[in-house]
């Protein structure tokens, strides 16, 4: 257990050296929530006015949902650095070292927890900035990386699991593309459940991404129903830990494959 942390340590600050290497990637992806957020939020702001809504601020209901989204957006693709190790031969040397299967996993999981920390931060301030009220807090606040970097988890673990199975960069977009918006739009990121189609409430009662998003919104509004947010957020953690456990299964059997 003592070796596997240390391996974890050592290979997390390998890939975080890498993100401190190219800053501008980690504040290019806040271009887009940014756009979602003063853009999308701007140009549907009377929607909060619809009868069934709730009243309210619609750029505070949006934030919870850009926040989800763009975690899971930014990991979603992270099979693609998987790729390039597996083509420049550095996983490779990776698994025939004495390096832990499941320090290799959870260095992935700790680098999307810092990056995913700092863009969920930055999007809270820039809403705040923009004229929302978080009367949640810092518990609310707290609530929503939680849930930002479990979802995070989620998908940079599955798109790592992709990378090692399909080897392929043209696959792992075109499985991306595909998924992206069905998920963003199958769930309560940009409208509230009261005004959604009966089938689309019955699927995004079982979309985790939907579940981060419920959770936060409920833990930065003025009255969190907790029962509610650590049963979501319980819900993700359990599936984060089987998909790390399915990524360490399929770094093992990589390494049989090579």
């Amino acid at each position: 257990m003592i070796i596997a942390l240390r391996h974890s340590r050592l290979l997390t600050g390998r890939r975080l050296h890498a993100v401190l290497r190219q800053p501008a990637m980690v504040v290019g992806m806040l271009l887009q929530p940014v756009v979602w957020l003063f853009v999308f939020g701007q140009l549907f702001r009377k929607v909060a006015e619809v009868p069934g809504f709730g009243g309210g601020s619609y750029l505070a209901f949006l934030i919870p949902g850009v926040v989800a989204m763009n975690s899971m957006n930014n990991n979603m693709f992270t099979g693609m650095t998987m790729i390039e190790e597996i083509d420049r031969g550095t996983l490779n040397r990776f698994l025939v070292s004495p390096a832990r299967r499941v320090a290799l996993t959870t260095a992935n999981v700790a680098e999307v927890a810092v990056t995913t920390t700092f863009q969920t931060v930055a999007i809270l301030l820039l809403g705040l900035v923009g004229g929302a009220r978080y009367p949640g807090g810092v518990p609310g606040a707290l609530v929503v990386i939680v849930a930002s970097v479990l979802v995070g988890t989620v998908f940079g673990t599955i798109s790592n699991t992709m990378g090692m199975m399909v080897r392929q960069r043209e696959a792992i977009i075109g499985i991306n593309v595909f998924l992206m918006l069905p998920l963003t739009f199958l769930s309560t990121a940009f409208m509230p459940r009261s005004l959604m189609p009966g089938w689309i409430r019955v699927i995004a009662a079982c979309n985790p991404l939907d579940w981060a998003v419920q959770a936060g919104r409920s833990a930065l509004g003025s009255d969190p129903y907790w029962p509610g947010i650590l049963a979501r957020c319980g819900g993700l953690l359990v599936l984060a830990m089987a998909c790390v456990a399915l990524a360490v299964a399929m770094f093992r059997s990589y390494r049989r494959s090579v």
